[in-house]
């Protein structure tokens, strides 16, 4: 339904003029004919002083046909006839005025070689200077008045709702937008009573009829002074730390907080200013803004295939959301999940993607499926978000851990390098640093076959390592907010456990510019910034919903799952992290396992997987990585299945 209300047309207005039906289309069209022959009879009675010689009047006919073409054509080459009068703005006007000037360049030129076109069309240069301001005033004046006429009828409509008197925090560039955003539109029930902003020399300052009446700080008093509803923030780029001194001010008065879009957002297009919403924990949690190297990236994308696996998970889809606009020629969005696919293949369409787009069902263990895909599509680069990634599930099902992550992985990296991808990048996890879990052990053999398949093929292997990012599917946030939903209780853990975060976003441009940046074999770390309490998670969610923790919402420790750590690092004590010339990306220098072990294992794997024993599995992985920490989950005084079925690799393996 909603796909069809996208694609479907609005009606098109016709008004009568006479005996004649005209689209509004038309009848603009036929104004601005009309403004621009009258804008050139009017520059031709002030050359003459209003005392028109009758022998100059059909030169004036002639030349007015010929400037008025001249111009409609040039106004519809600039584009100017798509622009919507009703919201004319100083764009169209510079649109407008250089297509003009063009205009009146040219009839200036023609006099320099009138020998080569009639006497008749040869322009007075007075004439066509004058006629250029008269006609910029003429087709500005008539939009401008159009768009006054379109506002004028918003105000009489907006003056029966009723506003709600609020605070702008930030009278910089993000909050005089949202201002003028907010006066022009008539549908948003909002009353700008003031702005607030740190910024000493602003304060005094008249912004659009609205004052800037002091600092953050002077919030309590303005706030009650003013009779203030609820106050917005306004600041597009703002820190954690600012919106938690905001937040922290607004939580004591007390009074209603909410904001505008993040700047990632707005830069985007994505959304408008004035699409305001309340606080989220991710605005808590956000870091600045990612500082983007585009040459590397443009280098690295423009006009190339890129296949994504996982495409429409968290990380994956973002990737490939960035990826549609990075010049890429042509997007694969690979995944296994059909309703996930749909969906981000769904928003790109509609989002009229600059790449290609193929939507493919695939299993990434499917090796014809997938050798077809590449020969189908031969790309150049692979990012590779397909993964299983929860931890107490995997802890409960290893061998599909195994056979997703790290078969999966070694799959499609090794038909990466037989088809001679330019580039493949995994996405890897900090829960691959000493792992606990099985999932963390699955995610480090699989950076080890990258760093294989790196010494086998031409292509640059390179793994990206991270934490967690905000709002993923299964991740903390979204389950706390279902659990404050239902009424409590907020489950944690451990009150001691911390986390590393990252917004989805920040995470995807990271994972582009190190693929852009990254050596062959090279182990990407992302800085994550410093970890964040999960018990501190908690009581944010909960005050933002409104409520109190430990009294509206109960909040519950149920001590530590199966393979999870109090807290995770992006690299061991052993590995030394060297400095790239991003300054939020490093490289891990991390002991490559002998060359040797790595097929050895991956033959290991498809017998080890066919028994099923999860002890077993256990007892080999921690085989294959020492550094791991799951030998001591496996049953004492128990000989391992693999003897019994004669996988004596997996001892010498580890030798």
């Amino acid at each position: 339904m909603q796909v069809v209300e996208r694609l479907s047309v609005a009606p098109t207005k016709t008004f009568r003029v006479g005996p004649l039906r005209l689209t509004a289309r038309m009848l603009q069209i036929a104004i601005e004919i009309g403004v621009l022959g009258g804008s050139f009879g009017l520059a031709y009675l002030l050359r003459f002083d209003f005392s028109l010689p009758p022998d100059e009047v059909p030169s004036m006919f002639i030349q007015a046909a010929f400037v008025v073409a001249i111009q409609t054509i040039a106004l519809r080459s600039s584009g100017a006839h798509r622009f919507i009068w009703r919201y004319t703005s100083t764009r169209d006007a510079r649109v407008i005025a250089i297509a003009l000037a063009s205009v009146c360049t040219l009839l200036l030129g023609i006099r320099f070689v009138h020998f080569a076109f009639p006497q008749s069309v040869v322009v007075p240069m007075s004439i066509a200077i004058l006629d250029l301001f008269i006609a910029f005033v003429g087709i500005l004046g008539v939009r401008m008045a159009r768009r006054e006429v379109y506002e004028r009828s918003r105000r009489l409509h907006s003056e029966q709702l009723e506003r709600k008197p609020v605070i702008l925090v930030g009278a910089g560039q993000a909050g005089v937008m949202t201002l003028a955003e907010i006066k022009r539109r008539g549908d948003i029930d909002i009353d700008v009573k003031a702005f607030v902003d740190d910024d000493p020399s602003k304060h005094g300052a008249n912004i659009n009829g609205v004052r800037v009446a002091g600092s953050i700080s002077d919030l309590p008093h303005l706030v009650n002074k003013l009779g203030i509803d609820h106050v917005i923030i306004s600041i597009a780029q703002a820190s954690r730390s600012e919106f938690r001194n905001i937040l922290n001010i607004c939580q004591e008065i007390p009074i209603k907080v909410r904001t505008i879009p993040g700047l990632y957002e707005l830069l985007q297009g994505n959304v408008t200013v004035s699409r305001i919403r309340n606080i989220e924990i991710e605005d808590l949690l956000g870091r600045e803004a990612v500082d983007i190297a585009r040459d590397d990236l443009d280098e690295f994308l423009r006009g190339k295939t890129v296949m994504v696996t996982g495409a429409g998970g968290s990380i994956g889809s973002e990737l490939v959301r960035q990826l549609s606009r990075s010049g890429t020629e042509r997007l694969v969005l690979v995944e296994r999940s059909e309703p996930a696919l749909f969906q981000i293949e769904q928003e790109l369409l509609s989002a009229s993607s600059q790449a290609k787009v193929d939507a493919v069902v695939a299993d990434i263990t499917d090796r014809e499926r997938m050798n077809n895909l590449f020969l189908r599509f031969q790309p150049h680069v692979v990012f590779h978000a397909a993964a299983h990634k929860h931890v107490p599930l995997m802890e409960n099902n290893p061998s599909e851990a195994l056979k997703n992550n790290v078969l999966g992985t070694n799959l499609v990296a090794d038909l990466a390098g037989r088809h001679d991808c330019d580039a493949f990048v995994l996405i890897s996890s900090d829960k691959a640093v000493c792992p606990t879990s099985v999932m963390g052990a699955t995610k480090r053999l699989a950076e080890l076959v990258i760093q294989h398949m790196d010494r086998k093929y031409d292509t640059r292997f390179v793994a990206v390592r991270f934490g967690n990012v905000i709002g993923s599917n299964g991740s903390v946030i979204p389950t706390f907010r279902e659990q404050i939903k239902r009424g409590g209780p907020v489950t944690v853990t451990h009150p001691e456990m911390t986390r590393y975060f990252m917004t989805i976003p920040e995470a995807s441009q990271l994972v582009l510019q190190a693929g852009a940046i990254g050596n062959g074999g090279d182990i990407m770390i992302l800085d994550m910034g410093k970890p964040v309490k999960i018990l501190d998670l908690a009581r944010e969610t909960i005050k933002l919903s409104g409520l109190r923790p430990d009294e509206d919402i109960e909040i519950k420790f149920t001590g530590m799952r199966p393979g999870e750590k109090l807290s995770e690092s992006l690299s061991s004590d052993a590995e030394e992290l060297l400095r790239t010339v991003h300054p939020k990306i490093f490289v891990g220098k991390i002991s490559v396992h002998p060359g040797l072990r790595v097929p050895r294992i991956l033959d290991e794997i498809p017998r080890l997987c066919s028994v099923d024993d999860q002890q077993d599995i256990r007892y080999c992985i921690s085989q294959w990585l020492p550094e791991s920490d799951l030998g001591n989950k496996v049953m004492p005084n128990r000989p391992p299945a693999v003897r019994r079925i004669g996988l004596s690799g997996a001892h010498s393996v580890a030798a």
